[in-house]
């Protein structure tokens, strides 16, 4: 640059110097400013993302671009497409809708691993899954929000069947999460989560199709190792986790399920969502070893600093459970002689009765230091040079005394003098009395009159009937077990097999209502003999959330007298025939139950009028799972059943092993009555091996309270027996008497009713009962074609059971009726007179 003269040039290098001064000044003033800071880096610090929060949205992607983005919304940082979108076109991509430095409102309220509001910790992901298969018809409301409306449309999916997520979907988000995971280090396996995970109580996203395991092999999110699982399920198999064990553990892998010691309702919540996450192939909610193995299988592997806690607490549960194992046996008797604390009425000390029969029965003594004793029976003594020999050592075995020739049939004394030394005592356990087959004479029954009953149901099979199977028992005795006709013997058309299946008497039918006695009412007076069960205690006592519209006010007694205001039934399974609305629609179990305790209305007040309803049952089959935490077929078959030695009898059995040719088929044309109904899913073809009831079937998944239990006509007879021997069978005690008592007697309403059990009243329920029933006798019918009767006065069991509904449907001159319910045999009530009479007129 050139400059004209001196004074130009001074005056340009003057102002570079002015600029160079108020640059230095500035600078000058700025480091007095600022301040002076020395680092030091602590290690006590973490990311602030920490989890990754999986989310679905049953919207359209346009319309979720929409809610995700507007003014006061839901929110999440990424939203990913699926295929076949209308309204996306292009590759499948991840969309960025909020920074991840930023906080997106896709949580709300949440809990995992100790941590509320997890928007401040989270990454959310949504993905587009527009599921076809919603069960209620979602109507957007225009007044709703934004937020509203987007988390109404993934709740509705609560009883969807999911489809499978778009392939192309899922790719995008393996490579979304990988890079996510790459900046984020904080964000563990168990930290990568879905929506349902951390809101169990009020979500279900992204439901059971996600493909969690997917994700796990391409090293994304949580997993568990088969080989642990199965020590875990071989090591619960033995004495299964309590309830508040697996809230515990829930509690310590994640979720925000509070320690109660019930299972209450959100427990059952996390327990669904976990399997979703976990074991998709079983969404039920229940607390079973398929679920309770792969839960500490992951704490095992993932939350391992926890794990030796739960193990301890387990093994302290089991040895108290486990502790002192009863001394004595479970018979009818188990005394202790001479009684700890004896009355002043000297002559009532040491002496009881017990049931027995002729010729049959035997003692079981133990010393408690004892050397002798003398023992009596109706009077007499009991001879065994071993009673005066009693080993008075701590390990002292039992010793078993026949004392057939001393018993009669009906009740039996027992009385115990002269026990020495003084001061010792012995044990004494009678067991109950179990059946044997016997001849028809040596229990007052005419042969001649019971071929009566033969010819009259053989004519009936030449004439169309399907089967049958009779079972007669009489002071302990069997003295009649027949088959007649066909198991089955009619294809869906109603045309006749070219080979039908022959009835045996070990033939397994559909016990349809009578499940209300020999599995509900068993295991209520079970509950309620062990101190469990309080049937006047409210019903929200037991499930918790039963309360509101007069809930609240409801006994668990008026459940059983079918006295609580509840309407006869809810076709939960039929949308378009259920007069309650598609609300009430259901075949998930889950929601069933969920409908059953906070949804059916009442339809009179309660203890009005004694109206017999499913609803009623389908309730106590809730209730003894909450109180169980077990599934009610678990818990009857394993504490009932098979202790009582029996095989076959059992909820689905096609699920365990029984044979379709052991087992009675039932309506013809599936549930349709000839074609004439149609609703979701119906069966069409011979319901064979599958409850009949569709409720039970549909709405329950075969297991319900009301309905669902399959049995043999011998093994409903030595349940039966249970109630004659007062509470056992063999060495087995059920429920004591006081409490079988208290189920038995009348009820205020109705003298036919009693808690679950129909009684003969005096001849009000000829046609069930007969015309000759005692006042005392009980028992129920089952709509497939049972009935059972257990008659204390005459020590009488009668089962018949049949498969009256294997028959096509007619017109009748009361309407169109299945052609089974038109015979003698089906209508029960001339069957059991001419079984009375083979003895009364003999």
């Amino acid at each position: 640059m050139l400059f004209n003269n001196i004074d130009q040039r001074f005056k340009f290098m003057k102002a570079i110097v002015y600029h160079r001064l108020a640059l230095f000044f500035i600078l000058l003033i700025t480091s007095c400013n600022k301040l002076s800071i020395n680092e030091i880096t602590s290690n006590n610090y973490n990311d602030r993302i920490r989890y990754l929060v999986i989310h679905y949205t049953t919207i359209d992607y346009s319309e979720s671009v929409r809610v995700l983005t507007a003014k006061d919304s839901v929110s999440a940082h990424y939203l990913i497409p699926e295929s076949n979108d209308p309204t996306y076109n292009g590759e499948i991509k991840a969309v960025q809708l909020v920074k991840e430095s930023k906080r997106a409102w896709h949580a709300g309220r949440s809990y995992w691993q100790g941590q509320n509001n997890l928007n401040d910790q989270s990454i959310g992901i949504e993905l587009v899954y527009k599921a076809p298969c919603v069960k209620e018809t979602f109507k957007i409301d225009t007044a709703q929000t934004n937020t509203q409306k987007f988390n109404q449309h993934a709740s509705e999916q609560r009883s969807c069947f999911y489809p499978e997520f778009d392939p192309k979907q899922i790719s995008t988000l393996i490579k979304l999460i990988k890079q996510i995971q790459k900046s984020n280090p904080e964000i563990t396996p168990e930290r990568i989560i879905g929506h349902a995970d951390i809101t169990p109580n009020r979500r279900t996203d992204p439901g059971p199709q996600f493909p969690w395991h997917q994700l796990y092999k391409e090293g994304i999110g949580a997993w568990y190792e088969t080989e642990t699982s199965e020590k875990y399920w071989q090591l619960f198999q033995k004495n299964k986790p309590s309830i508040s064990l697996i809230q515990a553990a829930l509690r310590v892998y994640g979720y925000g399920v509070i320690e109660t010691g019930i299972l209450d309702s959100s427990t059952i919540n996390a327990l669904t969502v976990f399997q979703m996450h976990f074991t998709s192939w079983q969404t039920n909610g229940h607390s079973n070893n398929r679920t309770v193995a792969p839960l500490f299988a992951l704490i095992e592997k993932y939350r391992s600093s926890h794990l030796e806690k739960l193990l301890v607490r387990y093994e302290i549960e089991n040895s108290a459970h486990a502790l002192p194992k009863p001394t004595r046996l479970t018979g009818q008797i188990n005394g202790i002689f001479p009684n700890d604390n004896p009355s002043n009425r000297e002559l009532i000390n040491d002496r009881t009765f017990f049931k027995s029969y002729k010729n049959q029965g035997q003692i079981k003594v133990r010393s408690l230091g004892a050397t002798s004793a003398k023992i009596f029976i109706n009077g007499q003594q009991v001879i065994s040079k071993n009673l005066k020999l009693l080993n008075p050592s701590k390990e002292a075995l039992w010793l078993t005394i026949d004392i057939s020739n001393l018993t009669r049939d009906g009740n039996n004394t027992i009385k115990v003098f002269d026990v020495s030394p003084k001061n010792s005592q012995i044990e004494v356990d009678i067991p109950f009395p179990k059946l044997i087959k016997g001849k028809a004479s040596s229990v007052g029954f005419s042969n001649k009159k019971l071929s009566k009953i033969d010819f009259l149901i053989n004519q009936e099979i030449e004439k169309g009937f399907p089967g049958a199977t009779l079972l007669i028992a009489r002071k302990g005795k069997i003295i009649k077990e027949s088959a007649y006709g066909y198991s089955k013997r009619f294809a869906s058309d109603a045309t006749t097999l070219s080979n039908p299946t022959k009835m045996n008497v070990s033939t397994l039918f559909d016990l349809a209502s009578n499940t209300k006695m020999y599995a509900t009412n068993y295991a209520l007076m079970k509950l309620s003999s062990e101190g469990k069960l309080n049937v006047n205690l409210p019903i929200n006592h037991y499930i918790k959330e039963y309360q509101g519209s007069g809930r609240d006010s409801r006994l668990v007694s008026d459940l059983l007298s079918h006295s609580a205001g509840y309407p006869p039934v809810v076709n939960f399974h039929d949308k378009t025939e259920n007069k309650f609305g598609e609300e009430y629609f259901s075949q998930n179990k889950n929601k069933t139950q969920n409908l059953l305790i906070n949804k059916v209305p009442f339809v009179m007040g309660r203890g009005i009028k004694s109206t017999y309803s499913d609803i009623d049952y389908l309730l106590l089959g809730t209730l003894i799972e909450r109180i169980t935490g077990m599934n009610l077929d678990e818990y009857v078959e394993t504490q009932i059943y098979q202790p009582l030695g029996l095989t076959k009898t059992l909820f689905n059995p096609l699920q365990k092993n029984i044979s379709l040719k052991n087992i009675s088929a039932t309506e013809l044309a599936g549930n349709t009555r000839s074609g004439e109904i149609t609703f979701e899913n119906i069966r069409t073809d011979v319901v064979h091996g599958q409850v009949h009831d569709e409720k039970a079937y549909y709405s329950m998944q075969g297991v319900a309270g009301h309905a669902g239990l399959f049995s043999t006509a011998k093994e409903v007879a030595v349940l039966a027996s249970v109630m004659l021997n007062r509470g056992g069978y063999g060495d087995v005690n059920l429920f004591d008497k006081s409490h079988m008592d208290q189920f038995t007697k009348p009820v205020a309403l109705d003298i036919t009713q009693g808690l679950g059990w129909r009684r003969a009243g005096n001849g009000e329920r000829a046609w069930q009962f007969g015309p000759y029933a005692s006042p005392y006798a009980i028992g129920h019918t089952g709509w497939t074609g049972t009935v059972t009767i257990i008659d204390p006065f005459y020590d009488l069991i009668i089962v018949l059971l049949t498969n009256k509904k294997h028959t096509e449907i007619i017109e009748t001159d009361e309407g169109k009726k299945f052609n089974g319910d038109t015979f003698e045999t089906g209508k029960y009530g001339s069957i059991i007179s001419l079984v009375y009479e083979a003895f009364l007129e003999n």
